[in-house]
């Protein structure tokens, strides 16, 4: 609080420095009194605001204070572990990789290993060879015609139109040279995605890329997109951790005319995806959809995601996929603390499962119902370090993404203005303004960069556990303070064993 004070006193002093040095030369004192006095009379008459019409004049420095608080806070005000949503350290430590600065933290641990709930993984007196090379996992059921070869970090879902075009380009750019893949979130597929990597198609409740006129799901134009090259998997958005049981959010301010034709929308507009799917209402339902998109698609993966909210629903679909033989070839788990462009606040602060339960759960109830071993897990969700990877995939995880530390790469700093059109930084600006600051041939190399430096780190995690495949990865290797208490998280969470 200090801080913020000593900084205020700054900005009042550099706004009376430039009003005397510049300001009055130029128009004069008379002039000056003038324009306050009448600046003055229009705030004790104006009725919207009401600490104008109390402080005529200076009220306005409370607005300009107001204006610069979230940058007030960020530079001068908060510590490496502060910082919503996502602290300064996690911050830095993006920065750092996606330059290829230092990897190194000086003087020891910043935080409180003293805290409820801190983790930590236990590493063994012999450790492994430390693998040089980036493991994968391959994504594909026993239906499945055309398994995708997955790296363990890729690019979650994040839509043209949320990001700007540069932003997606370079994130596809960065995809191609890692050999990982880019989820290309429910807006659709657009020319800045097919830039050499490896998509996975989402396929939200609008159908953008695949809709009829009247918003319903269109196989002719589905199979069109589907078949195309860069298409590696299709992802069926059911719901989304940061507002699940809301349908997407593109504000009109960034709904142009070239976005609008990709997604079959009016432009300008304020675009609501649906809460819910037109092509299905029920877990049967939902898994003969899986079935269409799978032959449609010519037997590549196909598989949806979900943020956990009835419990009872989700084991109702795990009940059908016994009884219909219909199994997806995978399911992305997502949490309630997603990020997301633009969300009601209420859906963003108090709708889903943690994402923590929710993995654990969604790993769990499948294993009691034996098809674990049919089904790759996918997860996201403040993923954004080595460590974050190695307790997913401990967890009961196969793959990782991450949107919010590819953006952050990128060059995002936070500025919590996704839903403005004005992000600082060009990554959620479609304004030619803003987004011109995103030089597309050089930020794809810090995406790469980013993603083959925190899956390095893992590896050297993966060798510090003991570890020589990651079929040994198992709740026992991560601890959690429990009140007074240290347990493992298999005694937290003790793995469910199938039932049949």
């Amino acid at each position: 609080m200090r801080k913020a004070i000593h900084f205020t006193l700054i900005i009042l002093l550099i706004i009376g420095v430039i009003i005397i040095t510049i300001v009055w030369p130029i128009i004069g004192f008379s002039t000056l009194a003038v324009l306050i006095f009448g600046l003055g009379i229009y705030d004790i008459t104006q009725k919207e605001h009401t600490i104008l019409r109390n402080f005529p004049v200076l009220g306005h420095m409370r607005y300009l204070l107001e204006m610069i608080g979230p940058e007030l806070h960020q530079y001068f005000v908060e510590d490496g572990t502060d910082g919503k949503p996502i602290d300064r350290n996690h911050r830095s430590y993006i920065y750092q990789r996606s330059k290829l600065e230092r990897n190194t933290h000086p003087y020891g641990t910043e935080l409180d290993v003293e805290e409820d709930n801190y983790k930590w993984m236990k590493h063994s007196i012999y450790p492994s060879k430390v693998h040089t090379e980036a493991p994968r996992m391959v994504v594909g059921g026993p239906d499945c015609t055309k398994p995708y070869s997955s790296s363990i970090f890729n690019i979650s879902a994040m839509s043209y139109g949320a990001l700007s075009k540069n932003a997606i380009m370079a994130l596809n750019m960065g995809a191609k040279a890692g050999n990982f893949f880019h989820d290309t979130g429910e807006g659709g597929i657009s020319e800045y995605h097919r830039k050499g990597g490896d998509l996975v198609w989402e396929i939200g409740t609008g159908y953008f890329g695949c809709r009829t006129e009247d918003g319903n799901f269109s196989a002719e134009k589905f199979k069109e997109n589907a078949s195309l090259p860069e298409v590696k998997m299709i992802e069926i958005k059911i719901s989304q951790g940061a507002k699940p049981g809301h349908g997407g959010v593109l504000p009109a301010s960034k709904n142009n005319e070239e976005i609008a034709k990709i997604r079959g929308v009016e432009p300008h507009t304020t675009v609501l995806s649906p809460p819910g799917h037109s092509a299905f209402s029920d877990a049967k339902g939902l898994l003969e959809f899986v079935k269409e998109l799978r032959e449609l698609s010519d037997g590549k993966p196909v598989g949806f995601k979900l943020c956990i909210g009835s419990k009872e629903e989700f084991i109702e679909i795990c009940k059908e996929m016994l009884a219909t033989d219909i199994k997806p070839d995978f399911i992305t788990v997502d949490g309630a603390e997603g990020g997301t462009g633009a969300a009601p606040i209420d859906f963003s602060n108090y709708v889903g499962m943690p994402w923590e339960q929710a993995l654990i759960f969604v790993v769990d109830t499948l294993n009691q119902y034996g098809l674990k071993e049919e089904i790759t897990i996918i997860t996201a969700t403040k993923i954004f370090t080595a460590f974050d990877i190695f307790k997913a995939l401990c967890i009961g995880a196969d793959i990782c993404n991450s949107a919010r530390g590819m953006m952050l790469a990128l060059g995002c700093i936070q500025a919590l203005k996704c839903d403005t059109n004005k992000c600082p930084t060009g990554v959620t600006s479609n304004d030619p303004s803003f987004m011109r600051g995103l030089a597309v041939e050089e930020k794809w190399k810090r995406v790469k960069n980013y993603q083959e430096q925190t899956v390095n780190e893992f590896l050297e995690l993966f060798a510090a556990a003991g570890c020589t495949d990651l079929s040994q990865l198992n709740r026992s290797l991560i601890e959690k303070r429990v009140m007074d208490d240290v347990l493992p998280y298999e005694e937290l969470y003790p793995t469910i064993k199938p039932e049949r």
